[in-house]
């Protein structure tokens, strides 16, 4: 018998066959290992990513390197439905309804892990991980169709992309629930999985009031995708996009305006250009904005997926604003582009094999490689590179002696703030912005003033509040803590 050796066994029953040195059992566990590697690549990368964010993020917020107010804004929503109350943001104003600013349920879903561990780091952890989960569908998808090399060069430019770093340093925003969203859609797109493809878009309409227009430009490529193959599925995505386009217009004019004291959507000036130069206004800024979210990242190759139709809602409100917030490549805007424009790659890489361009055919290939060591060369300049720095897991003596004279507010006293001491005040008191004239006289006031920016900090206090008598209870590291006199 070729290629068999017979051998005795111990207990003398009979002869039974010994694999061969190099044989077919031993090859096939060796292929086995090497498949549960390609499906364990994703899960990988996501767990590296998921404890770089992390730390980015907590880090930051341990030396009190807060960048806004919305870390302490989204905690207050998420405490509110924590306790099964409404979520009233009192950093919007006293009483204000965070539905009627923006409608944003979706972050009731952190209530759970918040009443376990109510601190302003549940958010920013529960943010890691949701960028970080959806480097599981782009690699997946990715190496599903390019290979496991390319395909883990495409996560890995995704994990690093300049988008998803500026996110993950900033604070905390609703829209790091559509990030994996959209990822697990466009995966299902690229597997034809048709039905799963618009189930992962339709919560889009619960993270933000502009993402029903994600859900619909999301249903509209797979009406490309599917309209030879599935009529039946075409039909249903015909159905969830206008289902979308709908549900942005009604959340727009008639949900937000219900919950707001104003009876409208205070955002409209911002998009429609009212308050400055118009949409037209820093067209050059624009642009370079836009080639850096096709350059880096894609080599301007995702131009050829229909896949790119998922983005033009986010760039299309964005680029009517004249906010320079809005169009710059800093905060978090471009973070739902990045699975857009990384699953976009794939789909144009896969394609390209069959070009009839030799050209495209030879060199369409060489990009996931190119956009990860692209995305590994900025990095030195985006925010992940803090983690290679010391000073970044070092607490400063003056960070130490702020959080003592904060700490020695009361739980739950009203307290009027400014963006150094909010997140370090909202999970346990009842917190307003400081700035201008408020309904209600605070019983401490806390603000950083270590540039000075308050002048005399009494004599500020008194302008916010004529009548009240304010005396300072602490001053440490440029941070002062008044209290109401009786």
């Amino acid at each position: 018998m070729s290629g068999v050796l017979l051998t005795l066994p111990e207990n003398g029953t009979g002869p039974r066959p010994s694999p061969e040195p190099g044989g077919g059992r031993r090859r096939e566990r060796g292929w086995e290992r090497i498949l549960r590697r390609r499906q364990a690549d994703p899960y990988l990368l996501a767990a590296v990513l998921f404890v770089a964010y992390t730390a980015l993020g907590v880090l930051r917020y341990r030396r009190m390197e807060t960048r806004s107010w919305d870390l302490g804004i989204f905690e207050q929503a998420v405490r509110a439905y924590a306790h099964l109350q409404a979520p009233i943001v009192d950093l919007k104003g006293p009483g204000t309804n965070v539905l009627g600013d923006h409608f944003s349920p979706v972050t009731a879903l952190l209530a759970p892990a918040y009443r376990l561990f109510p601190t302003p780091v549940t958010l920013l952890v529960a943010q890691a991980a949701l960028f970080a989960l959806a480097a599981v569908p782009v690699t997946r998808a990715s190496a599903r169709l390019l290979g496991r090399g390319p395909g883990l060069a495409v996560g890995v430019a995704y994990g690093l992309s300049w988008g998803i770093q500026r996110a993950a340093d900033f604070d905390f925003h609703e829209i790091c629930f559509a990030v994996p969203l959209i990822a697990f859609s466009l995966e299902a797109i690229l597997r034809e999985r048709w039905r799963a493809a618009l189930l992962y878009a339709l919560p889009l309409v619960l993270v933000k009031e502009d993402l029903g227009l994600t859900t619909a430009a999301l249903a509209v490529v797979v009406v490309v995708r599917a309209r030879r193959v599935s009529p039946r599925a075409t039909q249903w995505a015909v159905g969830v996009a206008a289902f979308g386009a709908v549900a942005t217009l009604v959340i727009l004019t008639t949900v937000i305006p219900a919950f707001n004291s104003t009876g409208g959507y205070d955002y409209w000036s911002k998009v429609d250009g009212a308050d400055a130069a118009g949409p037209l206004a820093a067209w050059h800024l624009k642009m370079r904005t836009l080639t850096w979210i096709l350059l880096p990242t894609t080599g301007l190759l995702a131009l050829r997926s229909p896949l790119l139709l998922a983005a033009l809602p986010t760039l299309g409100w964005r680029f009517l604003s004249s906010d320079d917030h809005y169009w710059s490549t800093d905060w978090h805007y471009s973070a739902v582009l990045m699975p857009v424009v990384a699953l976009a790659l794939t789909d144009a890489v896969a394609t390209a094999r069959r070009s009839r361009r030799a050209w495209l055919r030879t060199h369409a290939p060489k990009l996931p490689l190119c956009a990860a060591v692209a995305a590994l060369a900025l990095t030195p300049s985006l925010p992940l590179a803090a983690l290679t720095e010391p000073t970044t897991y070092r607490v400063s003596p003056q960070v130490d002696a702020a959080e003592r004279l904060l700490s020695t507010i009361p739980d739950g006293a009203t307290v009027e703030a400014d963006i150094g001491p909010i997140a370090r005040l909202t999970s346990r008191c009842r917190v307003f912005w400081v700035g201008s004239a408020r309904p209600v006289t605070p019983r401490y006031i806390a603000i950083d003033n270590s540039d000075g920016w308050a002048g005399d900090p009494v004599q500020y206090a008194t302008t916010l509040h004529p009548g009240a008598r304010y005396q300072v209870a602490g001053v440490a590291a440029g941070y002062v803590l008044l209290r109401l006199q009786p």
